[in-house]
This record gives structure tokens, C-alpha cells and sequence, in this order.
């Protein structure tokens, strides 16, 4: 890890969910494995990446990074994903969630002396109301930024009724959650890309949802519930388990067919006909 100035991010937009309650040690930022991460955000932002109007489907995704809400891999995981989607004509908007306050000092965070807090977002398997208040202010500016969106959507060219969400690991977390604790959202459709795969309660108007993890992901366990609970609820799911990748893939280009993860999703959106404006 090595420590950066904060990159400029011109496009940013306030969430207005305000600063994260008790946080004291500013944002930073570091560069890890090649790309940007961010760290002890405080204000979250959400960060338009829109396609040439005469391209624009009219559908958009709301792009959720990972980094077991103490990390947002920004750049991997968040704008290179976005950039992806725009140039199919799908306005993608990155959200900079606020996250659990870390050292200020790098190599403390990098090298902790004493070992992380019990209670954190991956203690144990809590349940999605024990979650839901865990997560709450990341929860609050997912539904901030499905809010934002809609409001602006005129000037944004698009659809409120066709707003998705996609999120990788934690940011998969909050995609999940989001989606079913019930509130405004409403996500059109939803991906999670290396998130848990437990078992979880399906509404009956639950939204497509397209999966991809790799087998020898270290931190998730073999285990199906997530796709078997959307089966039995009678709702579409799609899973890519790739033989290899580890975990973090996201735009990475590596030798290992989970490589082929952004190009499956795309294809996904078409069949569900996300690629091109509504009928």
C-alpha cells in the first residue's frame, strides 16, 4: 500500500445524507494491487458516468465498490465499471459510501497491533435485520443515491422505473440489503459480483439478480442458498461460478475465465432489454 493524494473527482455529488456520526479521522486515500482505494470516507458522494445521448438506453446502475466497509476499491470495483457501462449506453453512477473509521496512520491500517473489533459487518452470519442496522448510513446512501437519481432523471436520460444496482463483496452486501429491507429503492435489477451467498427471505416482486464468484474465493464458503432462496421464490437468478479468480477480480484482467464476468453481465442486461430504450 502505498499513500496517494486524494484524485480529483469533479463530478461528485453529495449524497446529503450528512458526515457519518462520531467519525473523526478524515478521508484518504492509498494505491493497493494497482488501483485507487479510498478510505474513512465520511461524506458520501455519488459520481455520474454518462453515455452520448444517442446511445443512452435510458436503463442505469448504481455501482457499489467493495473493501469490507473499512476500504472502497474506487477505481477496480467503481469508476473502470462505470466507464464500462456507459460505453454500452447504460449511465452508471459510482456510490462513495461512507465507511467504519480506520487508523489515519497507513501502516497501522495495513499492519494492525491489535486484532479488528468483533461486531463488524463480517462477524459470524447475522441476520438481514441484525445487518440492516450495521449497515444503516451505507443503507441510507444507497437509498440517497436511487433518490438522486430519479430526481435528476430528465437531465440524466433515464428511466426511474429501469435503476439497478450492482455491487462487489461489501458493496454486494449493501446491494442485497438494500434491496431487501424493504424501503424506496426498489432496484430494477440487481448483480452481485463475489458476495455472500447465504441463504436470505425472497419478496414475491423481487428483481432479476445476476451472480459471479469463483470457487476458490477465500472468503466466501462453497454454498448455494442465495441462488436456491431466489429459485424458490419463483424469481429470475443467473450464477457464473467460475473454476478460479480469488476474490476482488472486478476489471482486473487476469488469465482466469472470471475475467469474463463484465461481458456475461452485459449480455444479461440484454436479455433482459437493458441495452436498448423501452418499448
Amino acid at each position: 500500500m502505498t499513500s496517494i493524494e486524494t484524485p480529483a473527482q469533479p463530478n461528485a455529488i453529495a449524497l446529503g445524507t450528512g458526515p457519518l456520526p462520531g467519525a473523526e479521522t478524515p478521508e484518504s486515500w492509498h494505491r493497493q494491487y494497482g488501483s485507487k482505494f479510498a478510505r474513512n470516507v465520511t461524506v458520501a458522494t455519488l459520481t455520474p458516468f454518462l453515455p452520448d445521448p444517442g446511445n443512452a438506453t435510458g436503463a442505469a446502475v448504481i455501482v457499489a465498490p467493495g473493501g469490507g466497509f473499512r476500504t472502497l476499491s474506487m477505481e477496480n470495483e467503481g469508476w473502470q465499471v462505470a466507464e464500462a457501462l456507459a460505453a454500452k449506453g447504460v449511465a452508471a453512477f459510482v456510490l462513495k459510501y461512507r465507511l467504519n473509521q480506520t487508523a489515519a496512520d497507513l501502516n497501522e491500517f495495513a499492519n494492525p497491533t491489535r486484532p479488528r473489533p468483533r461486531g463488524g459487518p463480517r462477524s459470524g452470519r447475522p441476520t438481514p435485520a441484525e445487518m440492516t442496522a450495521r449497515i444503516a448510513p451505507q443503507i441510507a446512501d444507497a437509498n440517497a443515491a436511487f433518490a438522486l437519481i430519479r430526481e435528476n432523471s430528465e437531465k440524466w436520460h433515464v428511466d426511474p422505473d429501469r435503476i439497478g444496482m450492482i455491487g462487489f463483496s461489501a458493496g454486494a452486501m449493501l446491494t442485497m440489503t438494500t434491496t431487501l429491507s424493504g424501503g424506496e429503492s426498489k432496484p430494477a435489477f440487481i448483480a452481485s459480483i463475489y458476495g455472500g451467498l447465504n441463504a436470505v427471505d425472497v419478496p414475491a416482486d423481487a428483481p432479476p439478480l445476476f451472480v459471479a464468484i469463483a470457487a476458490d474465493d477465500p472468503l466466501f464458503p462453497v454454498g448455494f442458498g442465495l441462488i436456491e432462496s431466489w429459485r424458490k421464490a419463483n424469481r429470475p437468478v443467473e450464477l457464473h461460478y467460475y473454476e478460479q479468480g480469488g476474490h476482488g477480480f472486478g476489471m482486473y484482467q487476469k488469465s482466469t475465465t472470471s475475467t469474463g464476468w463484465f461481458d456475461a453481465y452485459v449480455r444479461w442486461l440484454g436479455m433482459h432489454g437493458y441495452l436498448k430504450p423501452a418499448s
